[in-house]
């Protein structure tokens, strides 16, 4: 017994279709298209599915939620000290921004007051704010309401 005798079933060899011969120059395959070419393969389903589907850019793909108007408490604190000098605690909220023109005067949209310095003392109604914004407007003996 040698190893070639061994598993015959293994050794035989393997069918090459279109490669001319026995069965006749298209072998089974056809005669023209995608299928009977060499290498062809199917485009998946999903590929055509995915082209498809519109790219990330330009005017239909802008974000769903509308980013706030970001103010921060030393253009704040500025705005302040020029606006009202003589008062001890001046009252800030969407009307005190938009007539010292941080806000542009037909502004719709969210706003939110983030860190910086300020050394006024501010009472705070209607605008949001952050934690390190609250801690310092705080600080400063100011005062916060929603």
């Amino acid at each position: 017994m040698q190893l070639h005798n061994i598993g015959s079933r293994n050794n035989k060899p393997k069918k090459r279709i279109a490669r001319g011969g026995k069965r006749g120059t298209y072998s089974g395959r056809g005669i023209k298209g995608q299928k009977s070419r060499a290498g062809r393969r199917i485009r998946p389903a999903i590929r055509d599915l995915i082209l498809r589907l519109p790219k990330r850019r330009g005017y239909s793909n802008r974000p769903v939620s509308e980013k706030p108007f970001i103010i921060s408490l030393s253009e704040l604190s500025r705005k302040v000290k020029v606006f009202s000098p003589n008062k001890k605690i001046i009252e800030v909220d969407l009307n005190f921004l938009k007539e010292t023109g941080i806000l542009p005067a037909d502004y719709r949209g969210k706003v939110k007051i983030l860190g910086g310095n300020i050394k006024e003392t501010v009472s705070i109604k209607g605008v949001p704010l952050s934690k390190s914004a609250k801690e310092k407007v705080e600080k400063a003996g100011g005062k916060i309401s929603a």
